[in-house]
């Protein structure tokens, strides 16, 4: 096969050297419905009894990160992604230093140190330390040999994604950390390894999950949280909030109480409504309706992530967006399935839709991240094609 016919082969308009003609708004658009439901949960949330002394900050600062994300996306999109391939070292080199110095200049928030204070904004560096580890696992999977994954490959992967790993459960965040377990789990899935070391590791990560419960380096809340998980009866401060959370999605019924009339959300007895347990105001004011359409958002934008990823031009493109995909899915779970009983209760935030000016950016970045390499599927499967030829 000639270069033009591959050319012609892997790009059916004839027109590899304009990605623009390739742009994807779908998941864009999904963030955006997920982003204003998010405004109506968070308004509600933090209103509360007093409707005339009501602070709209959180209802501001929230519309202003939502406007800063889609900027970004805009931005990300302009640059090729394979650039992150070249970045990769120093970003996860970034990454470390800024996780390490959140323990020793970050602030205590809910007893972690996880969030950097600027002038009354708080920044959680964690929740880019996500993106960081993506990049520098699909880095480092695109660059293996062909064939299963070797074995000295997936050590170097394994003890690159325990440094940030190891950094969160410091300030302690098991929330973040099972994030980005579940998301090197899944690019190794995708990355070729064998499935008898995938197996081992996740024994290795049960045995680690359960040593780690019951050690010091946990706050007393966090293991109560898994006990009450384990034994719904108890009579534990998780256990009773997990059970309002129920409560008030039950509340809810199948359009919900109405906006601003949730009887839970307003009385405060879910805590932290505008941001762990979102999706509990969601569910009482909207109900099963309301409900739905979240979940139909975050199927929308896993769906077109899913496609992006099979049609990637390169293994490394495919390998981002498989970390972006596993990130919001799992995230999405988590925080929906703990309001419901069936996952224990974590402080992982409802991508786009929680509180949270950190995990809105991050976020974003993650979808522009994966426009990039669907917009230059065909360049970048020319350019591989070409390389292999040569």
């Amino acid at each position: 096969m000639t270069m033009l016919e591959t050319a012609s082969s892997l790009n059916p308009r004839s027109d590899p050297a304009s990605p623009w003609w390739h742009i994807d708004i779908s998941p864009v658009l999904a963030t955006l419905g997920l982003g204003i439901v998010g405004l109506f949960g968070i308004y509600s949330a933090t209103r509360g009894r007093d409707d005339e002394n009501y602070v709209t900050t959180f209802v501001e600062r929230q519309t202003i990160f939502l406007g800063i994300g889609l900027v970004l996306v805009v931005a990300i999109v302009f640059f090729d992604y394979r650039w992150l391939l070249r970045l990769a070292p120093l970003g996860f080199l970034t990454t470390l230093a800024l996780l390490t110095l959140v323990l020793i200049a970050g602030i205590e928030v809910n007893g972690a140190v996880s969030w950097f204070e600027f002038g009354g904004f708080r920044a959680q560096p964690s929740e880019f330390a996500k993106i960081g580890l993506i990049v520098a696992v699909a880095a480092l999977l695109s660059k293996a040999p062909s064939g299963p994954l070797p074995l000295g490959r997936l050590a170097m992967i394994i003890g690159v994604a325990c440094l940030p790993v190891v950094l969160v459960i410091r300030q302690p965040d098991l929330g973040t950390a099972m994030v980005m377990l579940v998301i090197t789990a899944a690019m190794l899935m995708v990355g070729r390894a064998e499935a008898h070391h995938l197996i081992f590791l996740v024994l290795v990560a049960a045995l680690t999950v359960g040593l780690l419960i019951n050690s010091t380096l946990l706050e007393d809340y966090q293991r109560a949280r898994f006990d009450s998980f384990l034994d719904p009866e108890s009579n534990s401060v998780a256990a009773y909030n997990q059970e309002q959370a129920q409560i008030a999605i039950g509340n809810g019924g199948i359009t919900g109480t109405g906006f601003g009339q949730g009887t839970q959300t307003k009385s405060g007895l879910v805590p932290e409504q505008q941001t762990d347990f979102i999706f509990t105001v969601i569910a009482e004011e909207f109900g099963f309706v309301g409900g739905t359409v979240v979940l139909g958002c975050f199927a929308l934008l896993l769906w077109r992530l899913y496609r992006m990823a099979r049609l990637a031009g390169d293994a490394f493109g495919s390998y981002l967006i498989t970390g972006v995909f596993a990130m919001f899915a799992f995230q999405m779970f988590q925080s929906i399935g703990m309001t419901m009983g069936i996952m224990p209760v974590t402080g992982i935030p409802l991508p786009f839709v929680s509180s949270g000016g950190s995990s809105v950016l991050a976020s974003y970045i993650g979808v522009g991240i994966a426009l990039s390499v669907h917009m230059r599927r065909f360049t970048a499967g020319i350019d591989a094609e070409v390389g292999q030829l040569g």
